[in-house]
């Protein structure tokens, strides 16, 4: 989961001398950097790893990173995976090898599979992110391989990830479903990718703010990503709050400076955007990601952790909610800039189609475990949610054609959007609040945490019926066809991704 010029501005609050901040305790000479089975092996700081976990950082050397430069000359730590990205294409076909392009689920247990083990357990595979060393912000050390779990780095072994079935797929419909989302989930050299951007960039703005850290979230960490998926960025520079509308604006028009004069050789484009939650929108040269940036907006960092959860409770929902996402977008309503609904939005209505069937295939994890989804834990401790939620055991036997069909059928003739609010967090649509936020809004999607509108960009009534108008027509094409081209080109997506 920045500076690097004093000219460029100090932060908008009082020096450190003057307020506490937790982050002052953190060692910022010890990259955060993603590592994989053998790296965490081969590395030298592997035999200190039980004082990692302890927390006794006096015996622990202070690590320098590798010589290897980052086109501007500065060194970042890379990984050990065979995968060149320097070029602006994506990987060839021939260039990946074939597990890579068949990858399936891996279990996030062990061969038990008793609804009594946590999902992600603190035995299994050991990667960290996004820091290496414990810390009041950054104790945790979480897994980088997208087809597992969420387990904290441990002096235990590294054992490598059991693979299980995917969902059952009789029918050519689930079948299609299933071949798009081996092909278009996000491959460990994607995410690769983003954590060296994420790595330098850090290195980078720390500079200015000494005791900042960068997170990766999003879709590239909560198991929802595609090979196609941006990438974002959440900068904490401060346990508390920060005004959105003149602190972070100015922390992020001080790093569009920064981006602009100082790191041009791998930033491009870097754009500040005014919204109610402001970002900086930038291209990484060098892995062709775009990027957005906030400062601040830690209900990303939680709600990423919470998705992720969801997403490997149950095998069905990762290949649902990537082909519901790759649908929309090729139906033009999946751009909240353009009026239409963003990719979050799109997963939680999955989400909340899942947790109203009359045989449910999730729960609402914020209910049965409020301890794990507290809005107000520390950020130190969000990452600890997943290894405390057992597997959901449904008895809903559906197949992902069925599912899918019934998506399209529930929203397009089913939800009353006039009077109802989609709510992951109740498992079930409630009324619409009478806030301000709330009126006047076609589309009302609550955020698990924070209770806004995610759905707030649909504001225009012909945008609105635009997203109902292709509910409908894809429900009744795929009702009428049970094939995934009718409503989606199979081949030329999967091409795309």
């Amino acid at each position: 989961m920045f500076p690097n010029s004093s000219s460029l501005g100090r932060p908008p609050f009082p020096p450190e001398h003057q307020q506490y901040n937790f982050f002052s305790n953190l060692p910022v000479n010890i990259p955060p950097v993603l590592l994989f089975h053998q790296q965490i092996i081969d590395h030298p700081q592997f035999q200190n790893s039980a004082a990692l976990v302890s927390g006794n950082l006096s015996t622990i050397p202070p690590v320098s990173p590798p010589p290897f430069t980052y086109r501007n000359g500065s060194p970042v730590h890379t990984s050990a995976t065979p995968t060149s990205f320097r070029g602006r294409k994506r990987l060839k076909e021939q260039n990946v090898h074939y597990e890579v392009k068949r990858q399936r689920f891996h279990s996030p247990h062990r061969e038990s599979t008793s609804a009594s083990r946590a999902v992600p357990l603190p035995e299994d595979h050991r990667h960290s992110f996004p820091g290496s060393v414990p810390s009041p912000l950054l104790h945790a050390h979480y897994i980088s391989d997208l087809t597992g779990c969420v387990p904290p780095l441990q002096e235990a072994s590294f054992p490598d990830p059991i693979e299980t079935a995917l969902p059952v797929a009789k029918d050519k419909l689930s079948q299609q479903v299933l071949e798009l989302f081996q092909a278009c989930q996000q491959q460990t050299c994607d995410l690769n990718k983003k954590e060296l951007c994420r790595t330098q960039l850090q290195r980078e703005i720390q500079q200015i703010f000494r005791n900042s850290r960068l997170f990766l979230v999003g879709s590239s960490l909560n198991g929802f990503g595609t090979r196609s998926s941006d990438g974002d960025l959440c900068l904490v520079v401060k346990e508390e709050p920060i005004n959105q509308k003149t602190e972070a604006r100015h922390i992020l028009s001080v790093l569009q400076k920064l981006f602009c004069r100082k790191l041009s050789s791998y930033i491009e484009r870097p754009q500040l955007i005014r919204a109610k939650v402001p970002i900086v929108k930038f291209r990484d040269k060098v892995s062709c990601v775009e990027f957005d940036l906030n400062v601040n907006n830690v209900v990303g960092i939680r709600n990423t952790f919470l998705l992720r959860t969801y997403a490997y409770i149950e095998s069905r929902v990762r290949p649902l909610v990537l082909v519901v996402k790759k649908w929309a977008s090729f139906r033009g309503i999946n751009d909240a800039s353009r009026g239409t609904l963003s990719s979050y939005s799109l997963v939680l209505m999955v989400l909340h189609y899942l947790q109203t069937l009359p045989e449910p295939i999730l729960p609402s994890l914020q209910k049965n475990y409020p301890e794990s989804f507290d809005p107000s834990m520390q950020l130190h401790l969000v990452h600890q949610a997943p290894c405390t939620i057992p597997p959901y055991l449904s008895k809903n036997e559906s197949t992902l054609g069925d599912l899918l069909l019934g998506f399209l059928k529930y929203y397009a003739t089913e939800f009353d959007w006039s009077g109802q609010m989609i709510s992951v967090r109740e498992a079930k649509a409630i009324p619409r609040p009478d806030g301000i936020e709330w009126r006047n809004k076609f589309i009302c999607v609550e955020e698990p945490f924070d209770r806004t509108n995610t759905a707030r960009a649909v504001h225009e009534k012909q945008k609105f019926d635009v997203i109902i108008d292709e509910f409908r027509k894809s429900w009744q094409r795929l009702r009428d066809r049970r094939d995934l081209n009718c409503i989606l080109p199979l081949r030329a997506t999967i091409q795309k991704r």
